[in-house]
C-alpha cells in the first residue's frame, strides 16, 4: 500500500462516520485510462488523497538521448496524442532556437493552422468526456463526429489521423494538398453551429450543473502557487495565453479573445474550452486568408532539410547522398541549452534541451501541462464527496500518456 499523510485519530477526534481507504482506478474510464488515486475517505467525504502514476511510463525523455533530432519528433506525437502538432510545433521551436533559424512564413502559418486545429480536437474530446463521465452520454456522441471531420482534414494533409510527425525542424513536411482549404472552411462553417448544439444539450442540465458548478473551486491565487496553466489557469480568473503574452509564430497577427472565466469550478473550466473553440475557429480562418499563397515551407538547408522533390533523390547523385546522410546520421545541432514553451491546449508545454553539438541531444527535459495540472488534486479533492472526484478529474482533463511521458 502507498504510504500516505491519514487523518489525525488522536483521542478525542475519533468520529462516528466509518473510515475507509479507497482505490480509484487505475483501470477506471473516469479517471482517463491508468491514473490511480488512494482515497482516504470518512463515509463518501475526502479527507485525504494519494495521486499515483508512472502505469504508462516509457521514458521519452532517456530514450531523446539516444535518438537523432528528427527521430525524436514522432515521440512528442505520443505525449498529448490528441494534439500531436502542438507536441511537434513546442519541439521544433527549441531546437530551431539552438540552430538560430525560423520557419518560412507560409509554414509558420500552416503549423498554427494544424495546432489550433487540434486543439479544437482535444477540447472537443473533453467537452463530450466530461458530462459523459457524469451520466450524459448523448454529447461524447456529437462531438465525435465532428472530430471524425478534423481527423479526415489531419490525413487529408498529413497522411495520418494520429501520428503524422508533420512539423519538422525548419518548417513542416510537405505543403498543403489542393482542395485543403476549401474542406477546412467547410469544417469552419459547419462547426460554429454545431458548438451550440453542444451547449444546447449540458449548458443549462441542471443535473450537470448541479454537478459541476461550485465544486472543484480554484482560486486565480490558488491557481498561481500550483503552477497551473491552460484553461485551468484561465477559469480561475487568471488573464495569461502564451499565445498573446509571449507570441511565437505568427500568433502577433491573429485577432483573437483570451477567454477568462472567475469561479474557477468544474463549470468554468468545461466552458473556457467550448469558448476556446470559437476562437481557434477565428483564427483557422485569419490563417487561410492571410498566408501567402504560395512559397517554401521548409527552410533552404540542405544540412537540415530534406530534399523537397522525390524526383531530384531518383535522378541526382547529390540528392540521394543529402537523403542518406540526413536520414541515417541526421543533423548536428550547436552547443548550448534552451527552453521553449508555448500554450498547448492542456496549458504551457515546454522542452528544455542541452545539446552537446552533436546529432543527439544531450539531455531534454519535458514541462508537461497534464503532469503539473494534476498534482491540484492533493488539494482540490478535500471535502469533497466521492462523486465529485470524477467531475474534478474530467475538467482538469489530463491525458496521461503527457503525465507519464
Amino acid at each position: 500500500m502507498t504510504e500516505m499523510t491519514l487523518l489525525d485519530k488522536s483521542p478525542g477526534n475519533e468520529s462516528p462516520i466509518k473510515e475507509i481507504l479507497l482505490n480509484l482506478g487505475p483501470q477506471h474510464p473516469s479517471t482517463h485510462g491508468v491514473l490511480r488515486l488512494l482515497l482516504q475517505m470518512e463515509g463518501e467525504k475526502i479527507e485525504a488523497l494519494d495521486i499515483i502514476i508512472g502505469y504508462l511510463h516509457r521514458g521519452n525523455e532517456k530514450l531523446a538521448e539516444s535518438f537523432t533530432y528528427t527521430q525524436i519528433i514522432p515521440l512528442t506525437d505520443r505525449l498529448d496524442y490528441l494534439c500531436q502538432p502542438s507536441n511537434n510545433l513546442a519541439y521544433c521551436l527549441a531546437v530551431e532556437k539552438l540552430l538560430g533559424i525560423e520557419a518560412p512564413e507560409r509554414a509558420q502559418y500552416i503549423r498554427v493552422m494544424m495546432t489550433e486545429l487540434s486543439r479544437i480536437s482535444g477540447h472537443l474530446l473533453i467537452s463530450g468526456a466530461l458530462p459523459m463521465d457524469l451520466g450524459a452520454m448523448t454529447t461524447l456522441l456529437y462531438v465525435m463526429r465532428e472530430r471524425e471531420m478534423i481527423m479526415d482534414l489531419m490525413e487529408m494533409a498529413t497522411g495520418a489521423r494520429m501520428h503524422s510527425s508533420y512539423v519538422r525542424v525548419g518548417g513542416i513536411r510537405e505543403d498543403l494538398p489542393e482542395g485543403f482549404t476549401d474542406r477546412m472552411l467547410e469544417f469552419c462553417r459547419i462547426f460554429r453551429a454545431r458548438i451550440v448544439d453542444y451547449e444546447t444539450l449540458v449548458d443549462k442540465n441542471r443535473m450537470f450543473l448541479r454537478r459541476t458548478r461550485d465544486i472543484g473551486v480554484i482560486s486565480a491565487v490558488d491557481a498561481i502557487d500550483w503552477g497551473l496553466s491552460g484553461p485551468c489557469l484561465r477559469a480561475s480568473g487568471v488573464d495569461w495565453d502564451m499565445r498573446r503574452d509571449n507570441p511565437y509564430e505568427i500568433y502577433d497577427r491573429l485577432q483573437f479573445d483570451v477567454i477568462v472565466r472567475e469561479n474557477g469550478d468544474c463549470y468554468d473550466r468545461w466552458k473556457c474550452r467550448m469558448d476556446e473553440m470559437r476562437e481557434s475557429v477565428k483564427m483557422i480562418e485569419q490563417c487561410l486568408a492571410q498566408m501567402p499563397k504560395q512559397g517554401p515551407v521548409m527552410v533552404d538547408m540542405p544540412q537540415i532539410a530534406f530534399p523537397g522533390d522525390k524526383g531530384k533523390v531518383q535522378a541526382s547523385m547529390e540528392s540521394l547522398i543529402q537523403q542518406f546522410q540526413l536520414s541515417a546520421y541526421g543533423f548536428k545541432v550547436p552547443a548550448g541549452e534552451t527552453y521553449v514553451s508555448i500554450e498547448a491546449p492542456k496549458g504551457e508545454l515546454g522542452f528544455y534541451i542541452i545539446s552537446d553539438g552533436s546529432e543527439k541531444p544531450f539531455r531534454m527535459k519535458i514541462r508537461a501541462p497534464s503532469f503539473v495540472n494534476l498534482q491540484v488534486l492533493y488539494d482540490l479533492c478535500k471535502g469533497y464527496y466521492l462523486a465529485d472526484v470524477i467531475a474534478i478529474v474530467g475538467s482538469l482533463d489530463p491525458v496521461m500518456k503527457e503525465v507519464d511521458k
